[in-house]
């Protein structure tokens, strides 16, 4: 069987204890992110590349994760994509449990805590941005691996030779619009069924097996696939060279380089990637791609800054004996 033929089938749980208690992907991704940005800013913070000594970096990550990208993501998803539900239910706001955060949403909100950050510490917001962007788009990177492993997120229809099928395309109203039947997406949302094994299960136990599911769905792009490269470990490559290379850069800078290249990464990938359902372009653009221009003005403010109100990091001369971690 050709790769683009391969028809997902990953579950979303790591492990599933009970029906109402499991551990997702998701959320590992999520945990696992914010260990890997802690370790790739206290490296810098070591070699006196951060403002942010290493001693609390451990406390400024778990602080930013939980005001800043947690609340910050789930308050852009519901506002840019989910608008009509929360006005009428804000408190879902807190069912982080229920799924839905922004990437857009997350990235404002760590912005703006980083501000606050640098304020109440009276130290460089600019050389704050400079350290935390180096790290987190590995964050991102293990997001969108999580958003492949869901089947959530997919691309657009392709005949290239590495397309894969997703049965969560039978939830998608593109299914319909691709010529597939509209009582069998009604009758899969009708029962329920979310996630990949459970279509095929379905499918195994009440229709003609995996054989009739694959017929059935179309060949797709893996976008998780390309935005966790692209818009991930590629650019986490990118920064973390550019400040090694560079250690006397400006501060600003780098931050600035990490808004323009993800929305340029974004803005390029979401051209394979399906729109959500429901979703209205804007402009001639995806929710995604109209979003990420305003990236390109804060990225130019950040350079800008840099270039003419500038300074460069402190240097190791500046930086405390590390602490020793506990084991």
């Amino acid at each position: 069987m050709l790769l683009g033929y391969y028809m997902h089938d990953f579950s979303p749980f790591v492990i599933r204890f009970t029906d109402s208690v499991k551990i997702h992907w998701y959320g590992l991704a999520y945990v696992l992110g914010f260990y890997l940005t802690y370790r790739v800013m206290r490296f810098l913070a070591q070699k006196g590349l951060s403002e942010i000594k290493p001693e609390a970096v451990a406390d400024f990550i778990t602080m930013v994760a939980v005001f800043g990208l947690v609340l910050g993501g789930r308050l852009g998803y519901l506002l840019l994509y989910n608008f009509d539900e929360f006005i009428h239910a804000p408190w879902i706001v807190f069912m982080l449990w229920q799924g839905g955060m922004a990437a857009h949403g997350g990235i404002a909100g760590t912005t703006l805590f980083c501000g606050w950050y640098a304020w109440k510490h009276k130290i460089s917001w600019a050389g704050i941005g400079d350290s935390i962007v180096c790290g987190a788009p590995l964050g991102i990177f293990l997001g969108r691996i999580a958003n492949f492993i869901n089947g959530e997120l997919f691309g657009r229809v392709t005949a290239m030779p590495w397309a894969m099928k997703f049965p969560t395309e039978l939830q998608h109203e593109d299914f319909v619009k691709q010529g597939g039947d509209p009582a069998l997406a009604y009758e899969v949302h009708q029962r329920g069924l979310q996630n990949s094994p459970d279509i095929i299960a379905y499918f195994e136990k009440y229709r003609g097996g995996r054989a009739e599911l694959e017929t059935i769905l179309h060949p797709r792009h893996p976008s998780q696939l390309y935005e966790a490269l692209g818009e991930g470990l590629l650019l986490s490559a990118v920064l973390i060279f550019i400040r090694l290379r560079f250690p006397r850069l400006r501060q600003g800078i780098i931050a600035g380089l990490f808004f323009i290249l993800y929305a340029i990464a974004r803005i390029a990938l979401e051209y394979v990637r399906q729109p959500d359902s429901g979703s209205a372009m804007i402009m001639g653009l995806t929710k995604g791609q109209f979003f990420s221009t305003f990236m390109f003005i804060v990225g130019g403010v950040f350079i800008a800054y840099g270039i003419i109100w500038g300074k460069s990091p402190p240097g190791p001369a500046a930086v405390a004996a590390p602490v020793p971690e506990k084991s």
